[in-house]
């Protein structure tokens, strides 16, 4: 799909702020209300918007310890890759695995209560997941930037 102006601007507008109401999301961009409503219609049936959800404070939930885990497996074929990558949908706590270029296979980000929290789950889960070789935890002590916009240049 080609976004043009209009489009690029919407979506800045959704990233912003997803609860808008169409009629204040049309004005922001410059659009009348249908036309608008027509775009993000066409943009959500296209994948471009995948959903429009609440982004909670991990801190005020307690989950304060953000770790990640750069991952090693002992083998790199295709069922390997499978089963490691069904493996980690599993675990609640890991919120993004990508795969990684270079001598890593995968990291991880995982977010817990507590260092004694993650502790056991590396003992108890992390270290069973299939294929593992090796795990090499950080733990971030600080976050300096948080954003879950994504950087839509102009056309």
């Amino acid at each position: 799909m080609k976004l043009d102006k209009f489009d690029r601007e919407i979506l800045r507008v959704l990233q912003k702020d997803a609860t808008i109401s169409m009629a204040d999301l049309s004005q922001k961009v410059g659009l009348s209300h249908t036309p608008c409503w027509r775009r993000v219609k066409k943009m959500e049936a296209e994948g471009l918007i995948l959903a429009k959800v609440t982004i909670l404070n991990s801190k005020k939930l307690n989950l304060g310890v953000s770790v990640f885990i750069y991952v090693t497996l002992k083998n790199h074929d295709g069922d390997s890759l499978t089963d490691f990558e069904k493996a980690v949908q599993d675990i609640d706590e890991i919120v993004e695995c990508h795969t990684t270029s270079g001598e890593k296979d995968y990291l991880l980000k995982v977010i817990v209560e507590s260092i004694e929290e993650y502790e056991t789950l590396l003992k108890n889960k992390l270290t069973h997941l299939p294929l593992v070789d090796h795990l090499s935890s950080t733990f971030a002590l600080k976050q300096v930037k948080n954003t879950t916009e994504l950087p839509i240049k102009n056309a």
